[in-house]
Order: C-alpha cells, then structure tokens, then sequence
C-alpha cells in the first residue's frame, strides 16, 4: 500500500511535468517567444477569472517558481492584467490581458483535443473526474497534516482528516471538469 501511494505521488509529477513538456510544443509551434510553458500554464489557470495573486498560488501547480516573479514576467510581456482590489489595496488582483486570452485559448482547445484523444483511446471522462477526485483527496488530506510527531518522525493527521478530505474533494472542483 505504501508504494502504490508513493507510485501515485510520482505519477503525479510526472504527468505534471509532461503537461507542461505538451504546453512548451504547442507554444513552439506558434513561434511564440516571450512566455514559457510554466508561464503559460499560469494563463490557463486564471482563465476567464480575475483573482488575486494569492488565489492562484493556492493552486499549487507552480513547483519551483515564485509566482510573484512569473506574474510580473507575465505583465510586461502583456499577457496579464493587474490592478489593485477594490476591496482591499492591498491585494493585486490579476486577469489575463486580451493577448493572454487568446493563448489561454489555445490552450484550452489543446486540452480538448488531449480529452479527445482519450476518448478514442475508450477512456471515459468518468474516469478522469475519479483521478482527480483522488487526487484531490490526498491534497486535502496532506493540507490536514497538523504536526510532526518527532519521535515516531511522522506526521499525524487530525482526526476524520481522511473522510473529511474526501467528502471536500467530492463536492470541491465539479465545475472544473471542463478544465481539465
């Protein structure tokens, strides 16, 4: 059981660090120069939204950046938009610019056609939502994680951390199917 959740935990980066392999092509193939795959990435993770820096770093999906640095990057090549809350001066808020929609889309169709391709391979979408839900689960689950136990060296969970985190990540993220 240990090494299929460690197997889990390294497919995951692994399939991460293809995503991104796939986003570089397809920015290659549009002789595009001034954003790179993480970057792109980020585009595709705001979307349609405007949310705050802090929102898309709650994502997760950035190992090995610093965000701030990426969205600024972002900004002058024109690809984001920032401008402070309304509510609060504090925080920036972040969209993507008209440049940054139209590669958002791009992606977007790339995705589609990846959930095609799938498809006729017989994987079923349902599938799909089941390994996110999964994943989903054990993030929520590691998130709980609420102290170090130095003696035995692991972390302790509190208590119903794993039912709780399943019932979240069955309820959290149904409208994001269609980002996947």
């Amino acid at each position: 059981m240990t090494n299929d959740l460690s197997e889990v935990v390294v497919l995951a980066e692994s399939v991460h660090r293809r995503f991104l392999e796939a986003i570089q092509l397809e920015i290659d193939a549009l002789n595009i120069r001034d954003i790179n795959n993480v970057r792109a990435l980020m585009l595709l993770n705001i979307g349609a939204a405007k949310m705050s820096a802090g929102e898309l770093l709650s994502r997760q999906c950035y190992l090995g950046s610093n965000v701030s640095y990426n969205l600024r990057k972002l900004t002058e090549a024109g690809y984001v938009l920032q401008e402070r809350s309304a509510h609060d001066k504090r925080v920036i808020m972040v969209s993507n610019s008209p440049k940054g929609a139209e590669l958002c889309a791009v992606l977007q169709e790339m995705n589609a056609r990846h959930i095609q391709a799938l498809a006729e391979d017989s994987f079923k979408m349902e599938d799909l939502i089941t390994c996110r839900r999964v994943l989903r689960t054990l993030q929520s689950l590691w998130s709980r994680a609420r102290a170090v136990d130095p003696a035995a060296g692991a972390t302790r969970l509190a208590p119903g951390a794993a039912m709780a985190a399943s019932m979240n990540s069955s309820t959290a993220g149904g409208a994001s199917a269609a980002r996947l």
